[in-house]
């Protein structure tokens, strides 16, 4: 049970970066850094955000706090110069760490309780808290990716007027699958 669910959580999380994939290998070196207003967030932002996050969650998660008194939350949100290379560099960094993460875990350690913000959590707990963090701000990279982008978008899903066309193909394939 514990490897179904965790199978499914590294799927899902998989699904959700491959969404931000498709949208930054869209953008331009000058996207990663437009904001729509002072309030708002660059994806650059976002993704040293979500990088971040990942390494102070992941990184030791069972024998360390989650938040890593090396991580400045702040600064992540603040404007940053960092080239398309270094920031999908950054990206695969964190991914990495969660990934190698959710990869140790096993029936004997699932049970373990790990500790962020010096507040113990049950893992299952924290997963739920991350699985639900990320998609958040991936939705935001997608959107902000799409203003940019405009009429050159490629939708990082299922497009526009063309659901009725994917559900029957997906119908075709799982069909097959079966059989």
């Amino acid at each position: 049970m514990i490897k179904d669910y965790l199978d499914n959580i590294i799927k899902q999380f998989l699904s959700y970066k491959e969404v931000a994939d498709k949208t930054i290998a869209q953008l331009e070196e000058k996207d990663f850094h437009w904001r729509y207003n002072e309030e708002s967030n660059s994806i650059a932002s976002i993704i040293i955000h979500l990088s971040e996050n990942m390494l102070s969650r992941w990184t030791d998660f069972f024998t360390s706090d989650g938040e890593k008194n090396t991580r400045n939350r702040d600064q992540e949100f603040e404007p940053q110069n960092l080239s398309k290379e270094e920031l999908k560099e950054k990206w695969e960094l964190g991914w990495d760490c969660l990934f190698t993460a959710l990869n140790s875990i096993n029936e004997s350690n699932f049970e373990q309780p790990i500790y962020i913000r010096n507040k113990q959590h049950k893992l299952i707990d924290s997963i739920t808290r991350q699985i639900a963090h990320y998609p958040y701000h991936i939705g935001q990279i997608a959107y902000v990716g799409k203003m940019i982008l405009n009429d050159k978008w490629q939708t990082a899903s299922i497009a526009k007027g063309k659901s009725k066309e994917f559900m029957q193909a997906q119908f075709e394939q799982n069909k097959k699958g079966t059989h």
